[in-house]
């Protein structure tokens, strides 16, 4: 099966809204000193989750935004699948979350900038579509990419600068 994709063309105003929405919780992240990635599930048009990395701050490695709002929206609707629903993530999945989207069963995939070196659903990897897994998704790509893709840049632009000052 090919990659299942939506053309831009297609997008609405709720999806740039609901992009917005992730990139609120990325900020929140890069103000926390972790990696600026931002996440909301939504269902029916309602945002359910809402999420951001959370890896530093509770020390565990799998607290990626994506995760978080997987769980959170679980929660939200007393349910493990979440077949009728979207997730909005700034950044594209790595393969720990884009596996998590998957068990999960989310309907669609909306990122804003691609991830050259970890992206799990088209770029390094494609999980999202792998035709030897029990579900795939659609995924959209590249919804207010420069906006989320700068924010990570600054992010590890800042990092570096951090690091020489140290050196």
């Amino acid at each position: 099966m090919d990659d299942i994709k939506t053309p831009a063309a297609l997008l609405t105003h709720n999806d740039e809204y609901f992009m917005r929405e992730a990139l609120r919780q990325a900020k929140i992240a890069f103000d926390a000193d972790e990696v600026p990635i931002g996440a909301v599930v939504v269902h029916q048009n309602r945002i359910v989750a809402r999420a951001h990395n959370q890896v530093e701050v509770l020390k565990d490695p799998t607290a990626h935004a994506e995760i978080v709002a997987i769980t959170q929206a679980a929660n939200t609707l007393s349910s493990k699948w979440l077949n009728d629903c979207k997730l909005y993530v700034t950044i594209e999945p790595c393969s720990m979350c884009a596996g998590a989207l998957v068990l999960a069963r989310i309907k669609t995939l909306y990122f804003g900038a691609k991830d050259p070196k970890a992206g799990a659903c088209g770029s390094c990897l494609n999980i999202a579509n792998h035709t030897a897994l029990n579900h795939r998704m659609n995924v959209v790509e590249g919804i207010l990419a420069q906006e989320c893709g700068a924010l990570i840049s600054d992010f590890f632009k800042r990092k570096r600068i951090d690091q020489a000052k140290f050196n």
